[in-house]
């Protein structure tokens, strides 16, 4: 009897970890909520350090954005990932400019402005 009480017990404690660490996806609101604190913050500049910090910022985010931000976000972080390189690929880059230009209109759409 003891064995399966604790076997049991482990079995609970397992699946309650799991359910713990499990990502929640965000609502749209949450989402722009936070990509807002993100790019408000005084120390996020235009720079090349203030780019990169801004993608990474933005990572988490992306990963448990709503399902309408989710492109978005992800178009966002690859331009910032690519423009903040030491050598960017100007042909990529120009790809990834007109998606990036689109992302922030469905950003506006969704969180306005």
């Amino acid at each position: 009897m003891k064995k399966i009480t604790t076997t049991l017990l482990a079995a609970g404690l397992l699946l309650s970890a799991s359910a713990c660490s499990a990502p929640q996806q965000l609502s749209t609101a949450d989402t722009c909520s936070r990509v807002k604190t993100v790019i408000s913050n005084p120390t996020n500049t235009t720079d090349k350090t203030g780019t990169i910090r801004v993608a990474n910022q933005l990572r988490p985010i992306e990963a448990v954005s709503s399902d309408e931000l989710k492109p978005t976000l992800k178009t966002i972080v690859d331009y910032l990932d690519e423009s903040s390189k030491d050598s960017p690929d100007t042909a990529k880059l120009n790809a990834l400019k007109n998606d990036y230009q689109n992302a922030g209109t469905n950003y506006s759409k969704y969180c306005g402005g």
